[in-house]
C-alpha cells in the first residue's frame, strides 16, 4: 500500500524490451536505496512495481504487458521524470489516502491554468472511471493523492498547491498530458456492496447524500 505522498522525483534511465514485455531502470539521486532488496514495492507514477535489483542510485523493475496497456509507463522515453514512493511502512504516518498502486486507467489533462500561486487542472477520464470520482473525494493522479474540487461528466477538477508543483512532476503538466488514474478503492467496494444487496441500510440516494456519488 501507498499514501499518494510522493517521496522524490526520479527519471527513467532505461526502458528496454525484455522477453516480450519491458524492463525499466529508474534513477533517483534524492533517495538512498540502502537496506532495500529485490522484491521491494515502489510506486512509479502511481504504478506499484516490484524492484528486481538495486545498483548505485538505480533500481530495475519488470513491467508486464497488462500494466503497459493500462498505464502510461510504456509511453515514457528514457529521461522522463517520474514520481516515486516506496511502499508504506506499518505504523508510518498516513498523509494522503490509502492507495494500492493498481492504476485503473489513463486520464488526459484538458485544462491547465494558474490560480494565484496554485494551478487548476481539469482532467478527463474514461466513462468507466468517471462514476467513481466525486466532489471532495480522493483520487490518485500519477501517484499523487489529490482532493477532487468538482466533477462535470467525466471531467474532474483539482487545485495543485505550490509545494506539490515543486515536489512532483505535476508542475510539468500541459494540456494533453496523459496521466495514470487510480480511483478511491472505497468507491469500488461500495458499488460492489450495492450490486449484491449486501449494504444493509445503504442506497444510492444515501451514498450521494454523504458525498459518495454525483
Amino acid at each position: 500500500m501507498f499514501t499518494g505522498i510522493v517521496t522524490a522525483v526520479g527519471r527513467i534511465a532505461g526502458s528496454e524490451p525484455c522477453g516480450g514485455d519491458r524492463r525499466l531502470t529508474i534513477e533517483c539521486d534524492a533517495l538512498s536505496w540502502d537496506g532495500f532488496v529485490a522484491g521491494e514495492s515502489i510506486a512509479v507514477n502511481g504504478v506499484c512495481l516490484t524492484a528486481t535489483g538495486f545498483h548505485g542510485q538505480c533500481f530495475e523493475a519488470d513491467v508486464s504487458n497488462e500494466t503497459l496497456a493500462v498505464t502510461t509507463l510504456g509511453r515514457l522515453p528514457p529521461g522522463s521524470a517520474v514520481n516515486l514512493e516506496p511502499a508504506l511502512a506499518l505504523g508510518a504516518r498516513l498523509g494522503g489516502h490509502l492507495v494500492s498502486g493498481h492504476v485503473d486507467g489513463i486520464g488526459t489533462v484538458r485544462e491547465c491554468r494558474h490560480d494565484a500561486r496554485a494551478r487548476r487542472l481539469a482532467i478527463e477520464v474514461p466513462p468507466s472511471l468517471g462514476r467513481y470520482i466525486a466532489g471532495k473525494g480522493s483520487v490518485c493522479v500519477d501517484g499523487v493523492s489529490l482532493t477532487v474540487n468538482e466533477v462535470s461528466g467525466d471531467v474532474f477538477g483539482v487545485a495543485i498547491i505550490p509545494h506539490t508543483l515543486d515536489a512532483t512532476i505535476i508542475g510539468g503538466y500541459r494540456t494533453g498530458t496523459a496521466v495514470n488514474i487510480e480511483v478511491d478503492v472505497m468507491a469500488r467496494h461500495l458499488e460492489r456492496l450495492l450490486e449484491h444487496g449486501s449494504g444493509e441500510g445503504m442506497s444510492r440516494d444515501f451514498l450521494k447524500a454523504h458525498g459518495y456519488g454525483n
